[in-house]
């Protein structure tokens, strides 16, 4: 399936992008090369590849949770442009 200036067009419009001629022109021949690669891939025999949900051998490392002193709040509180006892002061922004 060959990428056409009139799919674009109508693709940019759905999504309120406005191009210009040279984009449109752009546009088609570099989706055009996408899809020829697609297709280039769904060629390829795959069926005895495991199915990979990361392309490199990959584990999570977890750092072992330690307890220690948190910050105190008067500390916290230094650089705060608002403050009302120990709590930051903002603007309401829900309506009632």
């Amino acid at each position: 399936m060959a990428i056409t200036k009139d799919t674009v067009k109508y693709v940019a419009n759905l999504a309120r992008i406005g191009l210009d001629d040279k984009e449109l022109g752009d546009f088609t021949k570099q989706l055009d090369r996408i899809l020829e690669y697609v297709h280039k891939i769904k060629k390829l025999d795959v069926s005895k590849l495991e199915p990979t949900s990361h392309v490199l051998e990959m584990k999570n490392v977890y750092r072992e949770d330690r307890v220690k002193d948190s910050l105190p709040a008067s500390e916290a509180m230094k650089n705060a442009p608002a403050k009302e006892g120990n709590l930051f002061k903002v603007k309401k922004i829900i309506g009632v």
